[in-house]
């Protein structure tokens, strides 16, 4: 099949500039609406990307995001996440953008445009064969995003891509391509819309669940959550309220006393 880009095409809304608010709103949630079915049937995808990372992650392997622009961003976002949410450090999941972090709130001229950069961003993070590289690009061509997966494949590492074009160079270059087709954008060509979208979704899908298979969660509880203001002391005590049938005080104590409700429990079964 023919790379087409897909998520380029033109919208097909026109004259949104004399589209009242209330009409612009009811368009935009109707395209928003697809978004969850288009990442649906990237399902079987997913769950063999999950399966195949969750072992790695045991024998010491990392996730690696790499992506530029709205892209590059939601990497960043999901890996600073996952250490508040389920207690563990930093170097466990890893966002990189083109252009560093100051890409993060201001552009990066031509940053994404070299194809050997991302791969030597990666070289400081000593990248290996234990760890997994996910590729993210709405458009599926960035050269920063592309090259880096390229090269990753050849050393042996595992790669998956999230885009919006099937059959794209970054498919290609991915063994696990995830391609959510979401269409059109409502703006022609501004992918922070539904591309963005569709990828924060499958990301929060990986992490997830890879977070949970790693015994980060009991139950439906984010047990190794960090304490880091009062609403999550309050949380985590209610836990060891709920789990142990311990007093509030009492659960709080033991909650501040290891740090954690996961270490809490533990403890306390002693």
């Amino acid at each position: 099949m023919s790379f087409q880009k897909i998520s380029e095409q033109p919208s097909i809304y026109d004259n949104l500039e004399r589209m009242p608010v209330g009409e612009l709103l009811a368009h935009i949630n109707e395209e928003d609406q697809k978004v969850a079915l288009a990442v649906q049937k990237t399902l079987p995808q997913i769950e063999k990307l999950v399966s195949l990372i969750v072992p790695k992650m045991e024998n010491g392997g990392r996730i690696f995001y790499i992506g530029a622009g709205t892209s590059g961003r939601l990497g960043v976002l999901d890996a600073s996440e996952i250490p508040p949410t389920f207690g563990v450090d930093s170097g466990h999941i890893i966002g990189l953008i083109a252009g560093g972090d100051t890409a993060l709130r201001n552009p990066v001229e031509k940053a994404e445009d070299d194809v050997n950069k991302g791969w030597n961003d990666l070289l400081a993070y000593q990248i290996n064969a234990k760890d997994t590289l996910i590729g993210i690009a709405a458009s599926g061509t960035t050269p920063y995003v592309v090259g880096a997966l390229k090269t990753a494949k050849e050393n042996g590492i595992l790669t998956a891509s999230i885009s919006s074009n099937p059959n794209s160079p970054l498919s290609d270059v991915a063994d696990i391509p995830i391609e959510t087709v979401v269409g059109p954008e409502f703006v022609t060509g501004s992918s922070r819309m539904k591309s963005g979208t569709a990828q924060k979704m499958v990301l929060n899908m990986i992490s997830t669940s890879v977070m949970i298979k790693q015994g980060r969660v009991k139950g439906n509880k984010m047990i190794n959550m960090q304490l880091t203001n009062a609403k999550l002391v309050d949380r985590g005590t209610r836990m060891l309220v709920e789990e142990l049938g311990l007093g509030y005080e009492e659960a709080n104590k033991l909650l501040l006393e290891f740090g954690s409700a996961s270490e809490a429990i533990k403890n306390f079964i002693k």
